[in-house]
């Protein structure tokens, strides 16, 4: 069987990046005053994925002419803030999840009370990160810095998380979906594509091209969610499937349908892949682009 192009060059990447990734996160929670929740926090960061954000962030720095290493300190953060929003995202006030990626969910092992803290001390470590680490130019840090805040907090990640909260039951069309998607997925995506251009040296029109696609990608990324939700089982997905319908949210399958929601994701992804053309390296991100529209897990 021949595979398919996208797939070998998305695991080309992995296996090229990883090993600069791993190492580097669990280092940064070695030692400390308070081991128990250093082990909480490297217990996430273990369970391990694909770290789709972080290697976005260095590809889209690649992409415009940077190197991996450039990129390096906000692929860590992205990496840091994703893994506090999966423990936050689980706990009983939230989604209260069980498992993730296949092991028990943080506040399973640690309790809610070192779980929160756990989600607390990943966040404020990646503006550490990005403060530090690394060689980014001073301008370059303030810029990711902001651009990191603005995705993650009440305008981006925590906002689309609470009118997630505040939608279930409800009765909501798809622009009120979109605008959820948006800010709950979609703002760390286009946030990792941005940034890596900024730190890659990117100019104000290859910025603006990996900003909005970064947004498109994002939006399939969580239509992909929302479907895999609907169709695969607790064992591919190393979680609880179905709970969105449990739950009473709205989803692209609730309110398009299946074959609909499929004609959305493929959509999202052409409009992600027109937008990265104008790069002057397109090519990897175009690859991760069609991976993650057809992945299964």
């Amino acid at each position: 069987m021949t595979q398919d192009p996208s797939s070998a060059s998305v695991q080309a990447d992995l296996e090229r990046l990883l090993p600069l990734l791993q190492p580097r996160l669990l280092a940064l929670f070695e030692g400390g005053e308070a081991p128990r929740l250093g082990e909480a926090m490297r217990y996430s960061l273990e369970a391990g994925g694909k770290r789709v954000r972080p290697v976005l962030c260095i590809l889209a720095s690649e992409s415009v002419g940077g190197h991996a290493e450039d990129a390096l300190p906000c692929a860590l953060a992205l990496e840091l803030v994703h893994t506090y929003s999966l423990i936050h995202d689980d706990l009983p006030a939230m989604d209260d999840d069980d498992l993730r990626r296949g092991r028990p969910t943080s506040h399973k092992v640690f309790g809610e009370g070192c779980a929160i803290l756990a989600g607390d001390g990943l966040l404020t470590e990646a503006f550490r990160v990005l403060a530090r680490e690394g060689r980014l130019t001073d301008p370059r840090r303030v810029e990711t810095a902001a651009l990191l805040a603005e995705a993650a907090g009440w305008r981006g990640m925590a906002g689309g998380q609470a009118l997630d909260l505040e939608s279930e039951g409800g009765e909501f069309g798809l622009d009120h979906l979109q605008l959820i998607h948006r800010l709950k997925t979609g703002a760390l995506i286009r946030a990792a594509l941005e940034m890596g251009g900024v730190a890659g040296g990117a100019s104000e029109t290859h910025r603006k091209a990996l900003r909005d696609a970064g947004a498109a990608l994002g939006l399939a990324f969580q239509i992909q969610d929302d479907i895999l939700d609907a169709t695969s089982t607790a064992e591919q997905m190393g979680k609880r499937v179905g709970k969105d319908e449990g739950r009473g949210k709205i989803t692209y399958p609730a309110l398009l349908g299946l074959a609909g929601a499929r004609s959305a994701l493929r959509s999202a992804t052409e409009n992600a892949l027109c937008l990265l053309q104008p790069l002057p390296n397109p090519g990897p991100l175009s690859g991760w682009a069609r991976f993650l529209a057809e992945r299964i897990a």
